[in-house]
């Protein structure tokens, strides 16, 4: 597949961003723009809206027209979907575990995975310097009160993700749905120490989930990942 083959929608977004000059040859579309034409190749629906005050069904809409779109061109289509579809547990979570999202935006993302058809699904950790933690830090950070590190969830670098997608799209066949994510799961904690970013614990929330892991298994068959390392993924982000 040349790089020319591929189309990724959702190209403002803050992981496109960071994907971008991995694939600079790729066709980038904002909403908006119209599909170009062609036939075969792949389709990367990065769109989406992750904000609780925005239109969360976007999930499901821009995903309906990538895979649309896909059956027109005869193109392969990844839906980026989330570790949020998964809900509260104490164990790292395969794909073949039970959904229970608790909050509106897993459920939105549970809604489009159920339009999915042919297309693979990539349930994605966070990303360093994509979400909240690192790519909004202000002068310090509050962290909810989980155990002595705080919150601990599956990350992965922005260019280990790139080095991912990119196999996965080149791979012949592949399960219906994957998870995304360095195994093992990080403390935020100790991603904010290795950015150098100070942090401190708030007051106790209800509802704070202490852990969101992804059991990568499927994933490491395919393509072998590093072990998760908070420096690294800093690194990567800020590189």
């Amino acid at each position: 597949m040349l790089q020319t083959d591929l189309i990724v929608t959702g190209a403002t977004g803050r992981l496109a961003r960071l994907l971008r000059p991995h694939w600079p040859d790729a066709v980038w579309l904002a909403r908006g723009q119209a599909w170009p034409a062609g036939q075969g190749g792949v389709i990367l629906n990065l769109a989406g809206v992750t904000d609780p005050a925005g239109p969360l069904d976007d999930n499901v809409t821009t995903a309906a027209a990538a895979i649309t779109e896909g059956a027109r061109r005869g193109a392969r289509v990844f839906l980026l979907s989330s570790a949020a579809v998964y809900g509260r547990g104490d164990r790292d979570f395969s794909e073949d575990d039970t959904t229970a999202p608790l909050n509106a935006y897993g459920q939105a993302k549970l809604r489009m995975e159920a339009l999915a058809g042919s297309a693979t699904i990539l349930r994605l950790g966070n990303v360093a310097g994509a979400d909240a933690l690192l790519g909004r830090a202000a002068e310090e950070v509050t962290l909810d009160p989980a155990g002595e590190s705080g919150p601990v969830r599956s990350y992965i670098g922005p260019v280990t993700l790139a080095r991912v997608l990119w196999a996965l799209m080149q791979a012949p066949s592949l399960p219906r749905i994957l998870n995304i994510a360095e195994p093992p799961p990080v403390a935020m904690s100790a991603l904010l120490a290795a950015a150098g970013i100070p942090w401190r614990f708030g007051p106790p929330r209800e509802g704070t989930i202490p852990r969101v892991g992804l059991d990568t298994t499927r994933l490491q068959a395919i393509c072998p990942l590093p072990p998760a390392d908070p420096a690294r993924m800093v690194a990567e982000w800020r590189g």
